[in-house]
């Protein structure tokens, strides 16, 4: 099945007039969200249960909403909710687009930490009824196989900064395609390793675009600043911390992680120790 044959895809673009804040991999980390979201200034609004800034910011996830972590079901409603209402938005990412062929009824294998969301959908349809079930069932196939491969943040009508979940080619920069969406979804991947890991790319190195490009997938310990790119995946299910990026003013807003949450020792966070 071609991936825009059933579903259109949502904007590229989004204006950032008034302000952007930029979240990495949450990954059903739904405590540590909340609470970063207190700090970043938003208010939940008692009358529609919406979260909100009072200077008008939208929210932009980096995708990797579910999967791993404890309450990715939460982090599905959060977002099908506030991105109809246009007060956030989410790109594509590698588990996102699991879980939507998932949801969607296609042949795929749940593991790397998807397993539990599917554990999730089980309990929520032991608790609530199978009706209201496959109604958050397709809420969450349309939110996420909707999904952009990237998002261009403009200012004033002008492309200003881009927010991807793994990567981007400076060519595929405002371009839509099968090809674009699986390197913005995985970045630059050379093979698989022995282990089974995906041998990655360092695909900043080959940026020439003036444009910041803020990204996630591949966690550090640190928000890591290179060649004109951001990465703000520190790894809030393994232990780290989930980070925020607020645009236009270039600062960070980080948020520690309660526990680690993957049940693994050793973790993407731990290897990159080793390799550094």
């Amino acid at each position: 099945m071609k991936e825009n044959s059933r579903t259109s895809r949502r904007p590229i673009q989004l204006k950032a007039d008034r302000g952007v804040d930029v979240i990495g991999d949450i990954h059903g980390c739904w405590d540590e969200f909340v609470i970063l979201l207190d700090r970043l200034g938003y208010r939940c609004n008692p009358e529609d249960g919406l979260y909100r800034h009072p200077h008008g910011r939208i929210l932009l996830s980096l995708g990797d909403i579910t999967s791993r972590g404890p309450q990715s079901i939460k982090l599905l409603q959060f977002f099908i909710r506030h991105v109809r209402a246009g007060v956030a938005e989410m790109t594509d990412s590698n588990h996102g687009w699991k879980i939507a062929r998932w949801l969607d009824g296609r042949q795929v294998s749940l593991k790397h930490g998807d397993e539990k969301v599917e554990a999730e959908f089980a309990a929520y349809e032991r608790e609530h009824g199978p009706g209201a079930a496959q109604v958050l069932r397709e809420e969450s196939r349309l939110l996420l196989l909707t999904a952009p491969s990237h998002i261009l943040l403009t200012v004033a009508d002008k492309p200003a900064a881009v927010a991807v979940h793994a990567g981007i080619r400076d060519e595929y920069i405002g371009k839509d395609s099968p090809a674009v969406h699986n390197f913005c979804r995985y970045g630059d991947v050379a093979g698989i390793a022995a282990d089974g890991r995906p041998i990655r790319r360092d695909w900043t190195t080959a940026k020439k675009s003036p444009l910041t490009i803020v990204w996630g997938h591949d966690p550090r310990p640190q928000p890591e600043r290179k060649n004109g790119a951001i990465n703000i995946d520190q790894g809030c299910v393994f232990g780290g911390s989930l980070t925020a990026y607020r645009f236009p003013e270039d600062e960070l807003v980080s948020v520690p992680a309660k526990e680690n949450y993957s049940g693994e020792t050793d973790t993407p966070l731990t290897r990159y120790g080793r390799n550094e």
